[in-house]
């Protein structure tokens, strides 16, 4: 049920991205931007997991402020990789 959980807020953290970046800033597509949203949520939730930061009773709020940075650098970095291979394409004509 845990997993579910996370998909969905990775697939909500990356519908955001796009909603602030908008196509005409980020170049990356909607799928994209999702799926980064819900690695990095996924992949952040196990870093805060190997830190040691403890499940507690009510809302861990340490692994889910590490997972939306970690869901945030991803969306980042996929709109500078779509960037940066635009631009060349770019170049090359």
């Amino acid at each position: 049920m845990e997993i579910l959980v996370l998909i969905i807020v990775g697939a909500l953290i990356g519908l955001l991205g796009k909603w602030v970046a908008p196509s005409g800033r980020d170049n990356t597509g909607f799928l994209v931007t999702i799926l980064c949203g819900i690695a990095g949520v996924i992949v952040g939730w196990f870093v805060a997991s190997a830190f040691g930061v403890a499940a507690t009773n009510g809302i861990d709020w340490t692994r889910w402020i590490i997972s939306i940075i970690l869901a945030a650098l991803f969306v980042a970095a996929a709109s500078a990789v779509m960037t940066q291979s635009k631009s060349r394409s770019r170049l090359r004509r």
